[in-house]
Parts: C-alpha cells; sequence; structure tokens
C-alpha cells in the first residue's frame, strides 16, 4: 500500500476524502486503521480503502498519524517501521519526537485546522532534510493542500500557529454566537440572529481579503458620531481586543506546554 491513515476522527477522513477527490492516490492502494474499530469499517466501505490493524501496517510506503498525542506514545513502538515515512497532525509533537519514537527521521509534522472538513484548512508545514530527501515532504506537501492552503514555516512557530490559526474558528464561533445574542437582546429572532451573523462573518472575509489592513475596513464601517463607532467605543472598553491577544498568547504557551509534557 502507498498510504494508510491511522485515525480517521474528523481530521483523518478529511484528509482521506482530500486524497481520494484529488486523486491523488487510488483508493486501492490506501488503508485506514482507528481504534473504533466499527467508524474504520464503515469508512473503508464507504470510499473503498482497506480496513486495516496494527500488524498490516508493515510495507506500507507512508503512514498519516492523526491520533491524539496521549494515544500515540502507547503504540508508537507498534507503527515503527524502518522502511515507512510518517506525516503527523499532532498538537504538540515535534519532529524529533516523531523521529525518537518512530525510529527514523523521515516524519514531517503538519498541523492543519477543522476547516479540513470543508476543504479551507490552514495548515503549517515542516520537516527534516531526511523527509525532504525521501519525497515524504513533497507528498505532504500534495496531502495537505488536498484540504486546504499550506504554509512552510520553521517548527518554532508551529505552537503560535496552533494558537491562532487552528484554534482561531472556536474564537470566531465565541464572537459569532455572542454577536447573535446581541440582536436576539435587543429584539432579533433568534433564527434571523444566527442567519445574519453567517453572512456578517462571510462578507466581512471577502471584505478583509481586499483591504491592505483590517483597520481599513474598520474605519469604513465606523461613520463620525455613528453607531458603528459608538458599538466599537464600548469593545474597547469592555478590553475585546487585549482578550483576543491574551487567547492567542495563552493557547500558544499551552501547545508549548503541551510538547514539553510529551517529550518528558
Amino acid at each position: 500500500m502507498k498510504l494508510a491513515i491511522v485515525g480517521v476522527g474528523k481530521m483523518g477522513s478529511a484528509l482521506l476524502s482530500g486524497v481520494l477527490q484529488r486523486g491523488l492516490l487510488p483508493a486501492q492502494e490506501i488503508g485506514i486503521l482507528d481504534r473504533d474499530a466499527a467508524r474504520s469499517a464503515s469508512l473503508s466501505e464507504r470510499f473503498g480503502v482497506r480496513h486495516l490493524e496494527l500488524k498490516d501496517l508493515s510495507g506500507v510506503e507512508r503512514v498519516v498519524i492523526s491520533l491524539q498525542p496521549g494515544q500515540f506514545f502507547p503504540v508508537s513502538d507498534q507503527l515503527a517501521h524502518p522502511a515507512t515515512g510518517y506525516l503527523s497532525t499532532m498538537a504538540g509533537v515535534s519532529t524529533a519526537a516523531l523521529a525518537r519514537h518512530l525510529g527514523t527521521r523521515r516524519v514531517v509534522r503538519a498541523m492543519p485546522s477543522l476547516a479540513a472538513t470543508i476543504g479551507c484548512s490552514t495548515t503549517a508545514i515542516t520537516a527534516p532534510r531526511e523527509a525532504v530527501e525521501s519525497g515524504d515532504y513533497a507528498f505532504g506537501l500534495s496531502l495537505f493542500g488536498a484540504v486546504g492552503e499550506v504554509y512552510e514555516i520553521q517548527e518554532s512557530l508551529f505552537n503560535v500557529f496552533t494558537g491562532m490559526s487552528s484554534s482561531g474558528p472556536a474564537y470566531v464561533a465565541v464572537f459569532a454566537e455572542a454577536l447573535a445574542d446581541g440582536a436576539v437582546r435587543m429584539g432579533l429572532p433568534r433564527q434571523l440572529a444566527n442567519s445574519l451573523v453567517v453572512k456578517v462573518l462571510a462578507a466581512s472575509a471577502e471584505l478583509l481579503a481586499a483591504k491592505a489592513h483590517p483597520a481599513v475596513l474598520k474605519d469604513e464601517v465606523a461613520s463620525p458620531a455613528g453607531t458603528t463607532i459608538a458599538g466599537l467605543a464600548e469593545l474597547e472598553r469592555y478590553r475585546f481586543r487585549a482578550a483576543l491577544i491574551q487567547a492567542v498568547e495563552a493557547a500558544t504557551k499551552r501547545s508549548l506546554e503541551l510538547g514539553e509534557d510529551l517529550a518528558s
């Protein structure tokens, strides 16, 4: 087999779907493995890929590890095969840790986001020289490119990438919920408020993409002595921007702590 995906939760199944939709590999050259055997069997039947067990990984050309870090270390010895290349989506697990536990430096570290499930992920990727020379890194660029945009960054930036980009959808979701709640508080029906929030976020994203800086969009919406500037003044009073900055900082530090905990 050319590829095995270990862990087919949201991320693993999104990668599987992306590989097949882009035609990177035919279904018969792909296998999947999950601790939930029923889920693995269901996806195997749905996509026409092989349903695997740990013993079947020997001889697989490349393995994607899409597990929670705590699930990885107890089975790392069983995943390790010297002729295999590995691609990891595990938060906090460095290339050095992957190499140490898998017995090879043919390791690629990637940090995608939940948006991979709709083909809109922003994925950070890095790898040591051995993975570049073996072609594993190039394969990783294609693999994660099948579910969104890929950013080649140095590993020292992975924690902040995780804290901002990968965690970002959760921050936006809280903002969206609060915005809708504010409208409901002032009398707008819930269904309409929720629908409008989605439209506002989608349109704002398009507008931001066309501007040189977010402040340009803010200034264009906020007319003198108008409604928007009154609302913005309240956001400043409650330190909205500072809270977001601190959220990214906290998530970045937690990603770093997670890596340190796993290393020890």
